[in-house]
């Protein structure tokens, strides 16, 4: 399939300049260990690591690729360092990226996440260099009617809480620009909506996979607050090499810039219970959870992504299952906890990805 040539084969990448924002991030931090194994020309603009311990010092990238450390809403900074960068592929992960923090702080959610994509893209428009443009948003970008089908790309836009929401206008934002500035073709520009990932090296706050890793990390029991919510759970692989992938084929050909949804099969689509009851059987040593409601502000209970038009359009698949992305992330976090080689563990994760067919 023509699809499964593109997720493996990462040649167009050498010598290629890409700019990513949010490179310290969960996400950001794979993306990059991708690129800079891929030889690419990569730099990154991001706030500090937003976690300790560190991914991005685990990931071993300091002196592989230009690392700016800078706020994606101070527009000076992004500039300059983009202006340097001179990118022909830009790929946008930078965000606040939790529900409930963004119920904290508002504001700031929404300055993050909808001016930072004004910056970016301003940056973009006024840039001789920019071929590909791709905004990573979210699959909570939908209004969300709890129903028991996916969420197609051509459903309305209306994301609940302010995270959501933010995502959301990010969408109309990317819209607003293209239309406006790139109706001629100069860059081709996507927007990708991915639901939740996991995998090793996620410390943040507020995700079941890391509230689990912190859990067993002292013999307690792991406490889910909502253990029937159903999201489309996928390894952090899965959609990376999605957005590489987006941002190849519209480069190469503008009539592959659109929206695009990332997400499992529906078989993989499982609930918040069921996939601690996953961790804690791979995990072993007696792992144990327990539902304990802590309360908290609305999140969605339902909520699934038809994925019908990346695999129409790319011959695109999802690679690994569930048990297998619970099964890499025990790994990761076990081969850390042991003190070993992490570049080591992610690149042969990387390339265990490419090498399913």
């Amino acid at each position: 399939m023509e699809g499964v040539v593109i997720m493996t084969d990462l040649s167009f990448y050498k010598g290629k300049r890409v700019f990513v924002t949010g490179h310290t991030g969960f996400k950001g931090v794979w993306l990059s260990r991708i690129l800079v194994s891929a030889q690419a020309d990569v730099t990154g603009f991001s706030l500090p690591a937003p976690t300790e311990p560190n991914l991005f010092a685990l990931a071993g990238l300091e002196g592989q690729m230009t690392s700016v450390i800078g706020d994606i809403r101070d527009m000076s900074a992004l500039k300059k360092a983009f202006d340097v960068a001179k990118p022909e592929i830009v790929l946008h992960l930078a965000a606040q990226p939790i529900v409930r923090d963004s119920y904290k702080d508002p504001a700031c959610t929404y300055e993050t996440n909808v001016m930072g994509t004004v910056n970016i893209l301003e940056c973009v428009r006024l840039s001789d260099s920019v071929k590909s443009f791709l905004n990573v948003t979210t699959d909570k970008v939908y209004e969300n009617k709890e129903w028991e089908w996916g969420y197609r790309e051509n459903e309305p836009l209306d994301g609940f809480d302010p995270y959501s929401n933010s995502k959301s206008c990010s969408e109309l934002v990317t819209h607003s620009y293209k239309n406006s500035f790139f109706a001629d073709g100069r860059v081709a520009i996507s927007t990708a909506r991915a639901g939740n990932v996991i995998g090793g090296g996620d410390f943040a706050n507020d995700r079941i996979i890391p509230d689990c890793v912190r859990a067993v990390q002292k013999n307690e029991v792991i406490v889910v607050r909502n253990p029937h919510s159903t999201r489309p759970y996928q390894h952090v692989l899965e959609p990376l090499f999605a957005y590489l992938m987006i941002a190849q084929k519209q480069y190469q050909d503008h009539k592959f810039a659109g929206w695009y949804n990332v997400g499992p099969d529906d078989c993989d689509c499982v609930t918040t219970g069921e996939l601690v009851n996953l961790f804690c059987n791979v995990w072993g040593n007696n792992a144990s959870w327990e539902n304990r409601y802590v309360g908290g502000p609305h999140e969605a209970n339902f909520l699934k992504l038809d994925c019908s038009k990346i695999k129409n359009v790319f011959g695109w698949r999802p690679r690994w299952h569930i048990t297998d992305a619970i099964e890499k992330t025990c790994e990761w976090t076990k081969a850390w906890m042991a003190g070993d080689d992490i570049p080591f563990i992610m690149d042969r994760q990387i390339n265990a990805f490419r090498s399913v067919i």
